[in-house]
């Protein structure tokens, strides 16, 4: 009793061993296409991860630095922060063309809002076209897989066309053409799955972070419209006269 668990156990890692190997080449050629979708698309996955994060579009130390600048009325400085590629991020990718169009449209108080919209729903845009190719992933890998399966199926409907009955060989051809069509299906929805998951999670993060992105912005825009607020006051103050100093 003590030999014979140890043998089981043994038999059934050798049993999952081998099983994971015809998984991974039992496909044959259309198989391997899909393998290389899967590395393409973990790829994709971590680029994405790294990416696409709050810390990395709206970086905390960037709110605050452009905060203090725009709340004293510094829209100059601040546009030359936004453009300097070391602070290339969405944040400031936003923010630039608005204070753009601040400093040199005669009425650019009242359309810096809108321009921080039409660029936020561009830069948005972009963010989502990153994510494209991991959704194109998520589409063609099941359709992989079933091209594999027509293929195993044709070369299967082939043997028993041509093949013998009381053939050995017969029947090993057999098993392997329907075995390459199910293999291929397995294949093309264990990498579909996932991929169409991150796709719509990532989707979600950017919606996320581009509302928060837009709340900072607002915050950002408030700031500068009070600190040219309080300047037009400061220069529309009359002076007192002089006999009242006296």
């Amino acid at each position: 009793m003590t030999t014979l668990i140890p043998a089981l156990l043994g038999a059934a890692d050798s049993q999952a061993g081998s099983t994971l190997l015809k998984f991974i080449t039992g496909g044959g050629l259309i198989g391997y296409m899909i393998i290389l979708l899967s590395i393409v698309g973990l790829v994709l996955v971590v680029i994405h991860a790294f990416q696409i994060r709050r810390s990395e579009l709206v970086p905390p130390e960037q709110s605050v630095a452009l905060r203090e600048l725009l709340s004293s009325g510094r829209a100059e400085e601040a546009l030359q922060f936004c453009i300097q590629p070391a602070n290339d991020t969405f944040l400031t990718r936003v923010l630039a063309p608005g204070l753009t169009r601040f400093l040199k449209s005669p009425f650019g108080a009242f359309e810096i809002k809108t321009a921080l919209e039409d660029a936020g729903a561009e830069q948005t845009e972009r963010l989502y076209r990153s994510t494209d190719a991991l959704g194109v992933i998520g589409s063609i890998a099941p359709l992989m897989g079933l091209l594999g399966t027509v293929w195993g199926m044709i070369g299967a409907f082939d043997t028993v066309s041509a093949g013998a009955v009381s053939d050995a060989a017969y029947y090993e051809q057999l098993a392997a053409n329907i075995s390459l069509a199910l293999v291929t299906t397995m294949q093309g929805l264990v990498v579909a799955i996932p991929c169409v998951i991150l796709y719509s999670f990532f989707r979600n993060r950017i919606d996320a972070i581009a509302a928060d992105a837009g709340g900072e912005l607002d915050q950002l825009a408030m700031l500068l419209e009070s600190a040219q607020a309080s300047r037009g006051d400061k220069r529309a103050a009359p002076s007192a006269p002089q006999g009242a100093a006296r």
